[in-house]
């Protein structure tokens, strides 16, 4: 198994601390995330939580008895029987597998460091340049002036009017079309519309279609384009694509959402067998996430539209100096 490989890495861990990020995006959203910093033996491990209610990020456990050597497996394991969030429960259920990554991702770049091992040589692969699409819910235009190559993934709404569909449609960049019904009471939630699947699944014809809703109209609106599904939201295991309604061909992976080293690793590796096509996701990380959301795109899934775009490209605004896709091969020691 794939996470074999990394199972029996050995870590000397002597303490952790927190770090917390946090970045004004409007008037109404601070986006806020903690760093789970591990050191020992002269060398930090960073791992991110992206959990997005910035109340949650309070009372972050700062004293789990975490300290000595172990292996990666035992030390997740140590991991398993703590409750990250004591007191009160997040806001949504899917933080706990956030912020059980931040330590398992710390962890595993900790090790890495301490054996002078990039990720792609533990794994026993080879890591390659990555291709990244910018997620966007402004106008194209103007990164289109900026880089005429640049991909997009894009979240269809009903709003969306005949002229701006022509305009993306003959701009031939649109690689992703992330239609969100998995989401309930968030900002980002867009309620199931067959008529809009229908319609943009006929318009954009090669673009991969993301966590479309796949009950009664919405399936048959969707049954040319079944190859095209993707799924993003649901899939925090092996066992979620199991229980999907359809054999997928595609999948985001954003590794937050699976808490685990092994869990990850192990979705990562049944897409590889059974020729499911895999992108990178990512969960506006402020900071060592980020990288390491392009780490594994780089060993795992280089060549797809990986959803990992550097963060400057959240500022919405074209920069000459901003990194064009694809970004360079992640060989460095540890992770990301």
């Amino acid at each position: 198994m794939l996470y074999d490989r990394l199972a029996d890495l050995p870590i000397d861990l002597e303490h952790y601390r927190l770090e917390r990020r946090e970045t004004q995006v409007s008037s109404e959203f601070a986006r806020v995330t903690t760093l789970v910093v591990m050191e020992g033996a002269g060398h930090t491990g960073v791992g991110e939580d992206v959990t997005y209610t910035a109340g949650d990020h309070d009372g972050f456990p700062a004293d789990l008895p975490l300290a000595g050597r172990r292996s990666l497996d035992e030390l997740s394991q140590l991991i398993d029987p703590h409750d990250l969030f004591p007191g009160t429960p997040p806001e949504m259920d899917a933080s706990r597998d956030y912020r059980r990554w931040a330590f398992e991702s710390a962890a595993l770049d900790l090790g890495l460091q301490q054996a002078a091992r990039s990720l792609a040589d533990a794994a026993g692969r080879e890591a390659r340049p990555v291709r990244f699409v910018l997620s966007t819910r402004g106008e194209i235009a103007p990164w289109l002036e900026f880089d005429p190559r640049l991909e997009f993934k894009l979240d269809p709404e009903p709003t969306w009017e005949e002229p701006l569909i022509e305009t993306l449609a003959a701009s031939g960049r649109v690689r992703v079309l992330d239609f969100k019904a998995y989401y309930t009471g968030t900002p980002v939630d867009v309620a199931p519309d067959p008529v809009l699947y229908r319609m943009l699944a006929e318009r954009f014809p090669d673009a991969v279609i993301e966590d479309a809703a796949l009950d009664g109209e919405c399936r048959e609106a969707l049954s040319s384009a079944l190859d095209r599904l993707s799924f993003d939201a649901p899939i925090h295991s092996l066992a979620d694509v199991d229980a999907l309604p359809v054999d997928p061909r595609w999948m985001n992976i954003k590794p937050s959402r699976f808490g685990s080293v092994r869990r990850l690793l192990e979705c990562i590796e049944a897409c590889e067998q059974r020729g499911i096509r895999m992108y990178g996701g990512g969960q506006f990380e402020l900071d060592r996430g980020r990288s390491q959301i392009q780490t594994l795109a780089s060993v795992f899934y280089p060549d797809t539209p990986n959803d990992v775009a550097p963060s400057d490209y959240n500022l919405g605004v074209p920069r000459e100096d901003l990194p064009r896709s694809p970004l360079p091969a992640s060989t460095a020691v540890g992770f990301g």
